[in-house]
């Protein structure tokens, strides 16, 4: 492939292959330079740049699919659901009930509002990754160094890198003096890495393997160094990441997949019975402009135009009820989505872990462990204490915030815990000489004065460096000889426990060393080996189990080592023992259809890259389940998205996974999710109980309005009274139903299926039986009547339809507990019956609202008939749930 084109103008210009050359990292930097045409010492000079800039574009991250504010609004309002209210909002219109066109077309605004902003949430995301990179760069141009805004860099560019600097690329470094980077953003590694510039000759390393490269959107956590800029703007990286996140797409919730179809069945099934009506009307001579209104108020009370209202107001108060709980909701519908979750794909690091290194555990060279229960002067205790806070960069600060590596920080507090002041000690041991640590050597020594004199080498490092440099063990009689492969297997037993292994050796010198550095950390004495971890969480075991007992599956998906992932998954009891752990390795080399054979047997997944991420989801999507995906760094994004549960981390998170997101834990606590779970079923459960309680009124006025003629009755409704029905005593009661309590065993249940139609469960069937018994209430109402010669037929229909609603109401608050065991446990609802009671006595008793809605008062006799009848269906609906409650009782014995 030739390095460079040549443009009209003379110029060279990268190819797009060169420009997506996947394989960096396995190039020397003389072969790197020449295919970029650039070089490593000067750069590229400023004319050069320019025709890059202008061949390339900027360095930015662009969202090339976003949709204007116009068109993302218009698409809110094709949903089948919105297109029937729109139509009940029009009918209502023109028989001239503008009160519920207003109340309709509001509902149908607030429901394109909420769409409409989280569809702009999700454009959000994109523009996050714009913000990650680095405003500023330092590059060398010509053999100049100067700083220019990060978006001018082109490929071939020379960028200078300090500590603390955002790197503004992707980059293979040409110099790392003591570089290492944070890269947890973009891999989901917990550890800085230590960078290099050796050529690596793996092709298809994981990013976190790629230590002679530096990528946009990570930090430069200490030392120094330089790279050429391999790739720009979409072309990074992170630029993959965004393009990820633009195809991921949204997935529905199981909830506005059921409702879409719940909709459409409803909307079809009252046509039917509209067009029923009107038919069996006209053929029994009926008023032709009679039927009509009465069809099409039918129709219009059988649309569910409170349910969006409902729905949102559910989701709104479960929203409130989660911040408090320490869950952030970006999006509405993933509050009753967390309901539906069968799968949890969690990350480790501060979700499952406290996200602070700590030392788990200090060996001597035999094995012995030391607790704090030991003397701490005692050897080798006392001089691998004393190494631990000498041989250490961390900085306490006036406030007492420790500032420096975590697993250095975590060292640093071992041995202040042990009574080991580095404050005072450096006073008395000064550092004198240091050589940083390097990853060649894999080892970090500090000199000291030793009283009463001479000086003292302490050394830390990996344990196969260290106990290689090591001549001899401190025990607690004195040295002895170093058994190697005892002080190995000691190192590897700790390091399979999921620990960061470091060994620890002391060398005596009578004057510090002035010949060459690098032969000073031989003949070592070992005093030990250190063992640090990033522990779980206290609580999260407990929420594992939780989850366990809800039938939801826990898998962690991390981009740590698998080591550390295995132990940490041991520890909360997500890996059991028939369990497996896959690599990012492993799953590039494993198809689709051996995943999907597996992957109910794999709970770890370690060393992923993001696009595997999202492949494990779509496995797990494709066999029907329901993924919930935690997450806090930019890697994270796009399966944050992908998933049908994007939860983010709030305190330890990028703003690139928390746009991606539908949850943010304020708290980064898998715990938290658990909790988040339960109010999602709980919120489920109260639309079930709203869409019950709709269903079998709305079937209840029909089925009266559709019998009454084959029984020989009258129409025994007017159209102003089913609107009266379906305007109060639906929406009142059906609000406050979203404030009922969580069922007992609302964790102790199985998610339902996604596939599951929401009047699944017997909900259809009470719906239709209770609504008849309703329906047969309110007719037999008008049988007594019509037989005994009361006048106020009419007005008793209309009074034992609207009572036997509210008493249903009550009776359905729970499945299975008796609506007397605890009356008054939602008070919201309690109101609602009772103002709804009220304004039904009104329209009765005040003459005013007689000529309104054609009523009359109802005298003492016929107002004991209409409550002896509408008490029948809260009856029937107690009796039922005594005989589910029985049934539940005794299955177990079956």
């Amino acid at each position: 492939m030739p390095a460079v084109d040549t443009q009209s103008d003379g110029s060279r210009a990268l190819t797009p292959e060169q420009r997506t050359a996947p394989t960096w990292h396995t190039m020397p930097i003389d072969a790197v330079a020449a295919q970029l045409a650039t070089s490593p010492a000067v750069g590229l000079d400023a004319a050069e740049a320019a025709r890059r800039r202008r061949q390339f574009g900027i360095n930015a991250i662009v969202d090339r699919h976003r949709r204007g504010p116009l068109s993302l609004l218009a698409a809110q309002f094709l949903d089948f659901t919105i297109l029937v209210l729109v139509g009940a909002a029009v009918i209502s219109g023109l028989i001239g009930d503008l009160k519920d066109t207003l109340v309709i077309g509001g509902i149908i605004i607030l429901n394109a509002t909420i769409a409409f902003a989280q569809e702009i949430r999700a454009q959000r995301a994109v523009l996050a990754l714009r913000r990650l990179g680095a405003t500023r760069a330092t590059v060398v141009r010509g053999g100049q160094r100067e700083t220019i805004a990060a978006e001018g860099l082109v490929p071939g560019d020379l960028v200078v890198l300090e500590a603390g600097n955002a790197v503004p690329a992707d980059l293979r470094l040409t110099e790392a003096i003591q570089l290492r980077t944070n890269e947890s953003a973009l891999t989901g590694e917990s550890h800085s890495v230590d960078k290099r510039i050796a050529v690596f000759e793996t092709a298809d390393l994981l990013l976190g393997d790629r230590a002679n490269m530096a990528f946009r959107g990570t930090h430069i956590a200490a030392g120094r160094g330089s790279g050429i800029v391999v790739a720009t703007g979409m072309q990074t990286e992170i630029g993959g990441l965004a393009s990820l996140i633009e195809g991921a797409g949204d997935v529905q919730t199981p909830l506005q997949q059921r409702l879409g179809q719940f909709g459409r069945w409803l909307g079809i099934v009252v046509i039917g019975i509209c067009a029923v009506v009107f038919a069996v009307g006209i053929a029994r001579g009926e008023p032709a402009a009679l039927m009509f209104l009465t069809a099409i108020s039918l129709a219009v009370a059988a649309i569910p135009e409170a349910l969006p209202a409902t729905l949102t107001i559910s989701l709104s108060l479960g929203a409130r009820r989660m911040v408090s709980r320490k869950a952030l909701v970006r999006r509405l519908v993933a509050v009753e989505a967390l309901g539906s979750v069968t799968y949890i794909c969690s990350d480790k690091t501060g979700t499952l872990t406290q996200d602070r290194m700590h030392v788990e555990e200090i060996c001597d060279p035999a094995g012995r462990k030391w607790n704090s229960r030991d003397t701490s002067s005692a050897a080798p205790w006392s001089d691998l204490l004393t190494a631990l806070a000498l041989n250490n960069d961390v900085e306490v600060r006036p406030d007492g915030e420790t500032v420096g590596d975590a697993t250095e920080v975590a060292l640093y507090m071992a041995a202040t815990a042990a009574g080991r002041d580095k404050a005072a000690l450096s006073e008395q041991m000064p550092r004198v000489l240091e050589l940083p640590f390097e990853s060649e050597r894999k080892c970090m020594t500090t000199f000291h004065p030793a009283p009463p004199g001479g000086y003292v080498a302490w050394t830390k490092g990996a344990p196969e460096a260290v106990i290689a440099r090591a001549r001899c063990a401190l025990g607690p009689d004195g040295e002895v000889p170093l058994d190697t492969a005892r002080a190995l297997a000691e190192a590897h037993r700790m390091a399979e426990a999921g620990m960061r292994v470091l060994a620890v050796g002391r060398r005596h010198w009578s004057s510090l060393p002035t010949d060459d550095l690098t032969e000073v950390e031989k003949d070592l004495t070992l005093l030990g080996l250190v063992g640090v971890i990033d522990p779980p969480r206290t609580e999260a075991a407990t929420a594992v189990a939780a989850c366990k007992d809800a039938g939801i599956r826990v898998t962690m998906i991390t981009g740590d080592h698998p080591g550390t992932a295995r132990a940490i998954a041991e520890r909360l009891g997500i890996l059991m023992s028939w369990g497996q752990v896959m690599t990012g390795a492993e799953l590039a080399k494993t198809n689709d259809d051996e995943l999907a054979e597996r992957i109910e047997q794999i709970q770890v997944f370690a060393r992923m890259d993001p696009a595997q991420k999202i492949r494990i989801i779509q496995a797990l999507q494709a066999r029907g389940e329901f993924v919930a995906m935690t997450g806090d760094g930019v890697n994270d994004a796009p399966a944050l998205k992908r998933a049908n549960v994007g939860v983010a981390m709030g305190r330890s998170g990028t703003d690139v996974a928390r746009e991606a997101a539908g949850l943010v834990l304020l708290d980064d606590n898998f715990a938290t999710i658990v909790a988040a779970v339960h109010e999602g079923r709980r919120i489920f459960d109260n639309i079930r109980k709203f869409i019950r309680y709709m269903l079998t009124g709305n079937s209840a006025e029909i089925w009266t309005i559709f019998l009454a003629p084959f029984l020989g009755l009258p129409i025994p409704l007017l159209p102003i009274h089913i609107l009266w029905v379906n305007l109060v005593t639906d929406s009142l009661p059906a609000l406050a139903l979203t404030a009922e309590h969580a069922e007992p065993d609302v964790m102790r249940r199985r998610p339902r299926p996604p596939e599951e139609s929401i009047v699944a469960g017997g909900l259809w069937q009470h719906a239709v039986w209770v609504g008849l018994l309703i329906a047969g209430c309110s007719l037999l109402a008008e049988v007594y009547a019509v037989q005994t010669g009361m006048e106020n037929w009419q007005t008793m229909v209309f009074t034992v339809l609207t009572c036997s609603q509210l008493g249903h109401v009550l009776a359905i608050r729970s499945d299975r507990v008796s609506a007397l065991r605890d009356f008054f446990g939602n008070p919201w609802l309690l109101g609602a019956v009772v103002l709804t009671l009220a304004l039904q006595a009104a329209i009765i008793y005040v003459p005013a609202l007689n000529l309104v809605f054609s009523t009359v008062p109802l005298s003492a006799r016929e107002l004991l008939v209409c409550v002896v009848l509408s008490v029948t269906p809260f009856i029937a609906v107690e009796i039922e749930k005594t005989i589910r409650r029985r049934r539940r009782a005794s299955a177990p014995s079956r």
